[in-house]
C-alpha cells in the first residue's frame, strides 16, 4: 500500500466519521430496526417474488428477530413512542409470521424475542 493511498483511505474514514456524527440517534435506531425487519421478513419467508420458500431461513430469523427486539425494547424509551410504535407493531409482525411458518411451535414465551417482548400470539 502505497503513503497515498494511505492518506486516501484515513481520509475516507474521517469524512465517514463526520457523516455518521450529523446523523440524529434516532435516525440510526430507525435504518438499523428497519434493516433487521426487513432481513427477518424475507427469513421467515415473506419475500415478494417466486423464490420466496427459497429464501426462508428460520434459524437466521430466530436471529435476527431476537436482535431486533433486543434493539426495539432498549431504545424504545430514548427515543419515544412515535418512533418505538411502528417498530413495535414490525417486530410483532415478524414474531407472527415466524410462528406461523414454523413446523415446530415455540411454547408461549420461547419464541424469538420474546424474552424481551413477552409472548406473542
Amino acid at each position: 500500500m502505497t503513503q497515498e493511498s494511505v492518506n486516501h483511505e484515513s481520509n475516507s474514514h474521517e469524512q465517514a466519521a463526520r457523516d455518521i456524527a450529523e446523523v440524529p440517534a434516532v435516525e440510526l435506531i430507525n435504518t438499523a430496526a428497519v434493516h433487521l425487519l426487513s432481513a427477518a421478513a424475507v427469513k421467515c419467508g415473506l419475500a415478494a417474488g417466486p423464490d420466496a420458500e427459497e429464501l426462508k431461513d428460520l434459524d437466521e430469523a430466530r436471529k435476527l428477530i431476537t436482535a431486533l427486539a433486543g434493539l426495539v425494547t432498549a431504545a424504545a424509551p430514548e427515543i419515544g413512542s412515535q418512533h418505538a410504535a411502528p417498530l413495535r407493531d414490525g417486530l410483532r409482525s415478524v414474531q407472527l409470521a415466524f410462528r406461523e411458518a414454523s413446523t415446530i411451535p415455540d411454547a408461549p414465551g420461547q419464541g424469538p424475542g420474546e424474552k424481551f417482548t413477552g409472548p406473542v400470539n
